[in-house]
């Protein structure tokens, strides 16, 4: 599966390289299906190499890109343009920059005003897959009334996308709380993501019981946080995994115990996570291994989250 992707890869960006080169739609999209076909994210998620992957991205983003502006109606090309998006911005962009120290501020910011521009992007590009696919979706988002309606009609095969879209619009809001025009969206993503569970429970393994850890946990009881709620879908993630996901116990650490002044369990569920071992489950090897490095510098930093641990001498 990874030499056949990057066959069809270095096929595609020497043809887009060819400004004489005339590509008819049926070779367009032979490419871009390949591109987009079950398991082509594989030579990403299962990569053990996280340097390797995030200097790949960027250019897979443009190069998808490209594709979609010259085939813009292909459903595939959207879905994996914005999820690359959202993914890169989360592991590539917000997560490094939530670790510089406070001391550099300006660096700090710039980060992450670059990883909410990402998201966005990303969260764009999939708002538009939905509304190519259920037309009057975005006029229907900002009433939650007809946006049941339209989320009646989605099927077992548009999780993925309302998971990403979702995923995109809340990361870039949790980055800036002051975004209003964001945060009048979260009942209608809610209502999404809660269609995509009953779709599908078992999307991505996990991904949506690891999703309402933060969902619930996160969000203040207004707008729809139940930390009970959060609690039960850690559960299932460690049964659906059999405990072989880092990023469970790291979003229990920081929104279950940091609020709660809970160091003991946070300590454990971290250790927990640097115990698992990345290569029993290949198709969530990168996302193992990035999480692990964030497990180690969330125990290392703890300090910054707990006022009553020491500030290491020298900080």
């Amino acid at each position: 599966m990874k030499t056949q992707f990057f066959k069809v890869l270095v096929a595609a960006a020497f043809c887009l390289s060819l400004s004489a080169c005339s590509i008819n739609k049926l070779a367009m999209n032979a490419v871009a299906n390949a591109l987009t076909g079950e398991g082509s994210s594989d030579v990403f998620t299962g990569d053990p190499d996280p340097l390797l992957v995030g200097d790949a991205i960027p250019f897979a983003i443009k190069m998808y890109e490209s594709l979609l502006a010259a085939n813009p109606d292909h459903h595939g090309l959207m879905v994996t343009t914005g999820s690359l998006f959202v993914m890169y911005a989360n592991a590539f962009v917000q997560g490094p920059a939530e670790q510089i120290p406070t001391i550099e501020w300006q660096a700090r910011e710039d980060g992450l005003k670059r990883a909410k521009q990402m998201y966005l992007r990303g969260y764009d590009i999939l708002y538009n897959a939905l509304e190519k696919k259920f037309k009057g979706f975005k006029e229907a988002s900002a009433d939650d009334g007809s946006l049941e309606a339209i989320l009646s009609k989605c099927k077992k095969e548009d999780v993925g996308l309302l998971y990403w879209a979702v995923a995109g619009g809340l990361a870039a809001y949790s980055i800036d709380l002051f975004d209003f025009d964001l945060s009048v969206r979260i009942p209608s993503w809610s209502m999404m993501i809660h269609r995509a569970y009953e779709l599908d429970p078992n999307y991505g393994g996990a991904a949506l019981d690891e999703f309402f850890i933060l969902f619930y946990a996160s969000l203040p009881e207004i707008l729809g946080g139940d930390k009970e709620k959060a609690k039960f879908h850690f559960q299932q993630a460690l049964e659906k995994t059999g405990g072989n996901s880092a990023s469970a116990y790291i979003s229990y650490a920081q929104s279950i115990c940091v609020p709660a002044q809970d160091y003991e369990t946070y300590k454990s569920y971290l250790e927990k996570a640097l115990e698992i071992d990345p290569d029993a489950n290949t198709s969530t090897r990168l996302v193992n291994i990035i999480s692990q490095k964030r497990a180690r510098w969330l125990l290392d930093n703890a300090f910054n989250y707990f006022s009553f641990l020491p500030i290491p001498v020298g900080y």
